[in-house]
Order: C-alpha cells, then sequence, then structure tokens
C-alpha cells in the first residue's frame, strides 16, 4: 500500500512500486532478458540527512538510488 501524501502541490516522496504506474522489478527482469549491458542511474534524489544543494540531486539520496537499482539488477540477473 502507498502511504505518499495527496497535496496540491508537489511533494518529492520515497518511490515504491506500489505508489506508481512503473514496475520496476519488472523493467529490470525485461532489461536483464533482452541481455541490456549498458548504464544505468537514478535520474534525481531527495536531498536528506541535512544535505543542501540543487533540489532533485542530492547526493545520498542519488546514491541509495543506484543501489536499489543494483539490488534489483543483481536479483533478476541471478
Amino acid at each position: 500500500m502507498c502511504n505518499a501524501p495527496h497535496r496540491a502541490t508537489f511533494t518529492k516522496w520515497h518511490i515504491l512500486s506500489a505508489c506508481g504506474d512503473v514496475d520496476m522489478h519488472g523493467v529490470m527482469q525485461a532489461r536483464c532478458d533482452v541481455g541490456f549491458a549498458g548504464p544505468m542511474r537514478p535520474d534525481h534524489g531527495r536531498m536528506i540527512w541535512g544535505k543542501t544543494g540543487k533540489p532533485g540531486y542530492g547526493l545520498h539520496d542519488r546514491a541509495l538510488g543506484a543501489m536499489y537499482l543494483q539490488g534489483l539488477w543483481e536479483r533478476v540477473s541471478s
């Protein structure tokens, strides 16, 4: 179940498959199935742990996103 807040203004929230319309496991499985061998990276991240900077490009959250992608890739390619 998705617990993301529903507001009139945009709020960056955690991205779980249950909170959106993209099945990330399915996306990674499809990439694996066709032999994808290119680069992957998260497109943006939140500012977490007191970090400041350009909105959408928080280093820590993008690093967590990269590891999330790596974990999914390891799962589907094993």
